[in-house]
């Protein structure tokens, strides 16, 4: 028994109609096939748009919860992350992109796959290790960065009252918590361009293209929406950190100059991670292939070909 029901709109009878889940009006059946990779791309798209968010989530929030252990002369918490430079991630520079990523074309090999499994929906196992091995790279790195300006360069004096006010003695801390949400800024912008695939390498999306070095630059310009939204996320993160009253006053951070240096490490560190894992993704799902078709009789160039294409092992067996 079929999941759906199809009638054929013009050639059908009402009664064929009446009792199907969908209408063919044109009568063509490749209308099914495009209609199957709409909803596949809609699929995906959804689930990257959730791995930014929570991927990010998940950064916030460790950063938050680890960084209650930098302790003032009072004994109180130094937040590493001010609460307006919180939302400020979460509205203004994480939800542009988020909604670009739901205008994304779909992969190559889209179709190559075999149905998602209706009880596990979105939350795939792979999108819920990727959420968290995203978001303890993220915040491993911001808290770095806090760490290096503050106890690395500067002189490790937390101050009083750094989370309040500002003053010559919140100086260090306030630099530091700038470099963290330069950091966090953009990681979250970076994130979203790496996530336009959840498997392949942000400089080699396209499997077939002849561009080695430049494709990149062709897949990051493809998406109008999501290049543009993450333009706007770095252009708007110099005026939190350069304008007097709202960087001191309202984003609890002060100016950085070298301390830009700190964030171009980190962000290079953060592609070098993300990319580490991409790879080893593809080479344990390239084992998992191999291992699973060894006794379906095909062979190694077809087991190839079809991975890269976009199916795991299992999904190709079942596919052949």
């Amino acid at each position: 028994m079929s999941d759906v029901g199809i009638a054929m709109g013009q050639a059908g009878s009402d009664v064929a109609k009446d009792a199907s889940d969908i209408v063919l009006t044109d009568d063509n059946f490749a209308s099914i096939i495009n209609a199957i990779e709409e909803g596949r791309r809609m699929f995906d798209n959804i689930q990257k748009f959730i791995l930014h968010l929570l991927a990010e989530n998940i950064a916030q929030a460790c950063v938050l919860l680890i960084g209650l252990a930098f302790k003032d002369t009072r004994g109180l918490s130094v937040f590493p992350l001010a609460p307006v430079e919180i939302i400020w991630v979460i509205m203004i520079t994480s939800g542009m992109p988020d909604m670009g990523l739901g205008f994304e074309v779909a992969t190559p090999g889209i179709m190559v796959r075999p149905p998602q499994s209706l009880k596990r929906g979105v939350f795939t196992i792979e999108v819920m290790i990727d959420m968290l091995v995203y978001g303890l790279w993220i915040a491993a790195l911001c808290l770095g960065a806090f760490s290096v300006v503050l106890f690395g360069f500067g002189d490790g004096e937390l101050g009083e009252g750094c989370n309040e006010t500002y003053s010559e003695l919140c100086d260090t801390v306030f630099r530091a918590r700038a470099t963290c949400f330069a950091c966090l800024t953009w990681f979250a912008l970076f994130l979203a361009w790496e996530l336009v695939d959840m498997r392949r390498s942000f400089f080699r999306m396209q499997p077939d293209s002849t561009k080695y070095f430049t494709q990149w630059y062709y897949d990051v310009r493809r998406n109008k929406f999501l290049f543009w939204s993450i333009l706007f996320g770095f252009v708007t993160i110099f005026p939190t950190l350069y304008i007097p009253v709202i960087n001191r006053v309202v984003f609890k951070h002060e100016m950085i100059t070298w301390e830009w240096g700190v964030v171009f490490i980190a962000t290079l560190l953060f592609f070098i991670g993300v990319e580490f894992w991409k790879f080893s993704k593809r080479a344990f799902l390239r084992r998992q292939a191999a291992k699973d078709v060894r006794m379906s009789g095909k062979s190694m160039d077809q087991v190839s070909d079809a991975w890269e294409k976009g199916a795991s092992g299992k999904e190709m067996q079942r596919s052949w």
